[in-house]
């Protein structure tokens, strides 16, 4: 399949909520009040091998719950953002020095809901590359960037059963990646980059990105 950034605008724009998006989310609807609006973005760029997706491991710091894990630029609405794309790309320019003028937004995604009470919207964009990345090291340890089709692949995703008592969930589904250059993609990245694959693939994927 010839995966091109056109097909991916048109099929982000023309995608509905699925129903296990609504029925993953209907449980969190009564919180959502309550949930911190956040905005990541996914970035993308393309090789001669197909399309990459660029993501960051987040530096190890004591107040911060997603320390140290694989995820997409991105952070919680501040009150100067004028939107939440805003909030996307201002994230990405501090976290790892890319600026806003260097990405061409193709849509966005259904926001999820975690279980660290943020509600993240992703926005999907493709970045030029080789890009000179600059991590701030208090926010991002290094990045990293993983092949569309390995993402795709069957064989490298898997789901674990979490138990939260304490949250009032006595077990739910949490998504996993295989390790890629020794590091493990999982949790809300996980699940955001699952459903980018599954709005702008179709099925049954046959070719490659």
């Amino acid at each position: 399949m010839n995966l091109t950034p056109e097909t991916i605008r048109k099929r982000l724009l023309s995608a509905s909520k699925s129903s296990t998006r609504q029925s993953r989310e209907s449980r969190d609807q009564d919180q959502k009040a309550e949930l911190i609006p956040a905005a990541v973005l996914i970035p993308l760029f393309s090789t001669a091998n197909g399309w990459q997706v660029l993501f960051i491991k987040r530096s190890e710091q004591d107040h911060d719950h997603h320390g140290g894990q694989i995820a997409f630029p991105g952070g919680r609405v501040e009150k100067g953002d004028s939107s939440l794309l805003d909030t996307a790309l201002r994230e990405a320019k501090e976290e790892i020095n890319l600026q806003p003028q260097d990405v061409q937004i193709l849509g966005t995604l259904n926001e999820i809901s975690t279980v660290t009470h943020y509600r993240v919207t992703p926005f999907v964009g493709q970045i030029p590359w080789p890009y000179p990345l600059e991590p701030d090291p208090r926010e991002v340890e290094r990045t990293l960037s993983i092949p569309l089709n390995w993402l795709a692949a069957a064989e490298n995703k898997y789901q674990k059963l979490w138990k939260q008592p304490e949250r009032g969930r006595e077990s739910y589904p949490v998504d996993y990646f295989l390790p890629y250059e020794d590091e493990v993609l999982w949790g809300a990245s996980a699940r955001i980059i699952l459903d980018f694959l599954e709005t702008v693939t179709e099925k049954p994927h046959t070719g490659s990105f």
